[in-house]
């Protein structure tokens, strides 16, 4: 016979799986997944109106069609980092389904690599400089 104590400590580990939680985590997967692909439809949206933009003839004394397709382009790129931020947010999503242990685990997880990618290194800063520098140097012409 299985005693109480044994059958909270398994529903601990492994979640429970009524319906009404299920569906709650099948919800909200599904939610964040819809946020992630409007996310990205935008920014799609916006990169290609930048891309007409960008090849509109422009006047030096008039600077606010540079800003307005440099604004565009930022918000595109707000788009595209929020679309990536809801598809990393699915993945302890889906392991909620298997119970609060795992979701834990892989926000951890999570948040350790968000931390590698949203952070700049000096390692990683010097390599981007010496790229510039070496991209630099082969393009420069003599005169």
């Amino acid at each position: 016979m299985v005693s109480p104590k044994e059958i909270k400590s398994t529903k601990l580990l492994y979640g429970n799986k009524t319906s009404m939680i299920s569906s709650i985590n099948v919800l909200t997967i599904l939610l964040c997944f819809l946020v992630a692909f409007l996310c990205n439809v935008q920014s799609i949206r916006y990169y290609a109106h930048v891309s007409f933009l960008a090849t509109m003839p422009t006047f030096k004394e008039r600077s606010d069609s540079i800003e307005y397709v440099a604004r565009n382009l930022n918000r595109g790129s707000m788009f595209w980092s929020l679309g990536l931020r809801a598809f990393y947010l699915s993945f302890p999503l889906f392991l909620w389904i298997y119970g609060s242990i795992p979701m834990f685990v892989g926000c951890c997880v999570m948040s350790i690599v968000l931390y590698f990618l949203d952070t700049t290194t000096s390692f990683t800063r010097d390599l981007h400089c010496q790229s510039i520098i070496e991209k630099r140097k082969e393009t420069d012409v003599d005169a």
